[in-house]
């Protein structure tokens, strides 16, 4: 299987490299020729399956996913390198009046809402936490876990990240502390699975990540994560008790009761209205929302089966 997809990956950039271009240098259609396509890494997972469903329906239809950061990804957008990005914001004012100077007519779409999820090492008996001191963590005003948790013997907080131009930093500066700058001394790994990688080897370790890289794909009913490391549970009340803190199970993001989350958007500047466009399409269908929903995350316009899921 690993092969098949390699030769696939191989042969679609095969075919982008030699197709003879039309009079506007685009050659696909609605469902049919080879793209390129910027997406955040956190949602790599979700995307993946999402291409994979899309191009078996559509067998003419090939996606090249460039798995990159956020601001990567928007930057292409804008550079006219590609003609569709998922990332975790719409475009600005001014990044829509640059594209519109150019006669685009770029358009928005949720997809879905995310969480930012943050994980401990499988040794840590501390889980549950408050926003307050989150922000407190990330801006570097407490650096130490018995400064948050008394009876903790973990000494020094080791704050990790996907990327340094990551969607999780943005959130992270934008929504957790509201414009303050981050600690000098937190850590960039390079994905969201290294991070998942370095909190498992770490008893001191604090990872912030997007939460559908935890999910455990075996459970179907999105009620579990994976086993490698502990997902804590967070409230924006003062103190944190087992009856106020939430962990990001879709339940709980669907009802708004976790406060780290956050929305998904397809962001799309396509005039011709060909493969991205059709990309777009499914992915907002019925079939892609449902892709999204067995994800754990919240889709945009699919049902969610609400289940109680409080449980320590």
């Amino acid at each position: 299987m690993k092969y098949i997809k390699i030769f696939s990956f191989l042969l679609a950039l095969f075919l982008l490299s030699c197709q003879t271009k039309s009079k506007d240098g685009q050659t696909d259609t609605y469902t049919s020729g080879v793209i390129q396509i910027t997406v955040d890494e956190s949602f790599k997972p979700i995307i993946q399956e999402e291409i994979d469903v899309f191009e078996a329906q559509y067998p003419q239809a090939g996606i090249v996913p460039i798995y990159t950061n956020e601001v990567n990804a928007i930057n292409k957008l804008l550079k006219d390198s590609v003609r569709l990005a998922i990332v975790t914001r719409p475009l600005s004012v001014n990044e829509e009046k640059f594209l519109k100077s150019k006669t685009f007519a770029p358009r928005s779409y949720k997809i879905a809402s995310d969480a930012i999820a943050l994980i401990v090492n499988n040794s840590n008996v501390d889980t549950l936490i408050t926003v307050n001191d989150i922000r407190r963590i990330l801006t570097g005003e407490v650096k130490n876990w018995k400064e948050v948790f008394p009876n903790s013997k973990l000494g020094k907080f080791k704050v990790v990240f996907d990327n340094p131009n990551s969607s999780t930093i943005r959130f992270a500066i934008d929504s957790i502390c509201y414009g303050k700058p981050l600690s000098k001394e937190l850590n960039a790994q390079t994905t969201n699975l290294e991070v998942i990688n370095y909190v498992s080897q770490t008893p001191n370790a604090i990872g912030i990540i997007g939460v559908n890289w935890l999910g455990n794909r075996k459970d179907t009913s999105n009620l579990s994560f994976k086993n490698d490391v502990k997902v804590m549970a967070v409230t924006n009340q003062s103190i944190a008790t087992n009856e106020n803190c939430y962990k990001p199970y879709q339940a709980y993001l669907f009802y708004g009761y976790y406060p780290l989350s956050r929305s998904v958007f397809i962001i799309l500047n396509d005039p011709r209205g060909a493969l991205p466009s059709g990309l777009t399409s499914f992915i907002s269908s019925d079939r892609g929302q449902r892709i999204i929903l067995k994800s754990g995350l919240v889709p945009a316009t699919q049902p969610v089966r609400i289940v109680n899921v409080k449980d320590e």
